[in-house]
């Protein structure tokens, strides 16, 4: 009997090779070349379409009516303003993080809540039904209508979900389905690619909301072919520390809605529950100011959100370190050389480290500001004051640049309470606004000029 051909998938690309390389020749990723078995499709034929289909009408994008898509809400807000409003007909999502994070506990909360009035059905490739009913009972879900099939098998799922014909399927998970068409084991780059595609046509086709609950690398991406993340219409990822009860949904694509939007949960032993005010969980608990801490009004999505920024400066020595936790760690020494050669403050021989509270991350330039004043602050022991809010994008020339949406962000810092903030320029308000009462807005166009107002106070 004839020995079955190995090749190599690139799991970034779908590239093949017929040998292990260290880098992908298709796409330059490093690593990426998995094992699979090569499948026999029979000898290309370059006329093998012709006569098989014939053409198609085609219409104006003018002549199209255009709707918005109806919503099904899960009833859990977070999860729906992460969503854009809750879940679409015929969408299909994908959710990743870490194990433990809390995915199908999520997952089991909404079907559950949406189970009261349509028919959902959950697929399980990683535990039993057994399994399942305790984690219900455990989440106070006695009595729950969530219908369950613990099978592997692509072809069985699919017909079991023509059969059922349930408003919203949970696959959990995407990389523990095999099909019985391909030879390559479940969660090769062959099998996720092909169960997904097939699972992403029942949907379209059948108009049945499906959820693909996805594994992550030790990287904290997505596992499995990077195309996965095309085919879907919504990747959501959990991001947050398994030791804190606090965890945070992002949307990183998102055709029916925002992406960076973000939901902010709290586990607890009934399950997860949405945290309504998620900026009180993110500002310092201090009774008094204390130096190195700065209140940052960021964006996340179409949410402005207060972080606290901390910064803590001390005698470094011959190779002194810059840690960031929560920002990006290139932005951070490029801040410092920025108010060195800008505004004279000096941190050439100190250890420098800058945390986000919460374990938030923070992407946004508009961040830049805060960080610098926190450090400032730190390296002259002296805290800011009390109820002081910042934020603005820090540029080369030493310039501070406006931040998107920046009078949204004032109304929430003036909505609790605080009542000095130093803003770019252009993000001044043109005029009073009774929203803005008891706020003290300081405009700033330069970096020297907002340490040196700061030095001030």
């Amino acid at each position: 009997m004839a020995k079955d051909k190995n090749i190599y998938v690139c799991n970034a690309c779908g590239g093949t090779s017929s040998k292990w390389l260290g880098k992908c020749p298709d796409c330059g990723a490093w690593n990426s070349l998995q094992e699979s078995v090569a499948t026999d499709t029979g000898a290309p034929n370059k006329n093998r379409f012709q006569g098989l289909a014939t053409p198609q009408p085609v219409a104006s994008l003018s002549s199209i009516e255009a709707s918005d898509f109806a919503r099904l809400a899960t009833t859990i807000d977070e999860l729906d303003r992460v969503l854009g409003g809750g879940l679409v007909d015929g969408g299909v999502v994908l959710i990743g993080g870490d194990p433990g994070i809390g995915k199908s506990t999520l997952l089991l909360q909404a079907l559950h809540t949406l189970s009261l009035q349509n028919k959902t059905l959950y697929v399980s490739g990683e535990e039993s039904g057994a399994q399942i009913a305790m984690r219900a009972r455990r989440l106070g879900l006695d009595q729950t209508q969530v219908r369950v099939l613990a099978e592997i098998s692509l072809e069985r799922i699919i017909a079991t979900v023509q059969a059922e014909q349930p408003r919203v399927c949970v696959i959990d998970s995407i990389q523990t389905i095999y099909s019985e068409a391909l030879t390559s084991a479940p969660g090769s780059v062959a099998q996720v690619r092909e169960c997904a595609a097939h699972l992403t046509r029942l949907a379209k086709s059948t108009g049945v909301t499906v959820i693909l609950v996805g594994h992550v690398t030790k990287e904290g991406t997505l596992a499995g072919p990077r195309v996965l993340e095309h085919m879907v219409d919504t990747v959501l990822y959990f991001e947050g520390d398994t030791h804190s009860s606090f965890r945070l949904v992002r949307a990183i694509k998102n055709r029916f809605g925002a992406v960076n939007e973000i939901g902010v949960f709290a586990m607890t032993e009934r399950g997860l529950k949405g945290v309504a005010n998620p900026s009180a969980i993110f500002l310092n608990q201090h009774p008094q100011p204390v130096p190195g801490s700065c209140v940052l009004i960021t964006l996340e999505g179409t949410r402005p959100m207060l972080v606290e920024i901390q910064a803590l400066v001390d005698a470094g020595g011959p190779s002194p370190r810059r840690l960031s936790v929560g920002l990006e760690r290139d932005r951070l020494a490029m801040l410092l050389a920025v108010s060195h050669r800008h505004a004279g403050v000096s941190c050439g021989d100190q250890d420098v480290f800058v945390n986000a509270v919460g374990g938030v991350r923070i992407t946004e330039p508009a961040a830049d500001l805060a960080v610098l004043l926190a450090i400032q602050s730190s390296l002259r022991a002296k805290p800011l004051p009390k109820g002081f809010v910042a934020f603005g994008e820090v540029g080369l020339a030493g310039e501070i640049r406006p931040a998107p949406r920046g009078q949204e962000r004032l109304k929430e810092a003036a909505k609790l309470g605080f009542e000095l903030a130093i803003v770019p320029k252009a993000n001044a308000p043109k005029k009073s606004d009774p929203q803005f009462k008891g706020l003290t807005i300081h405009a700033v166009d330069r970096v020297e000029e907002a340490l040196s107002w700061v030095r001030t106070l």
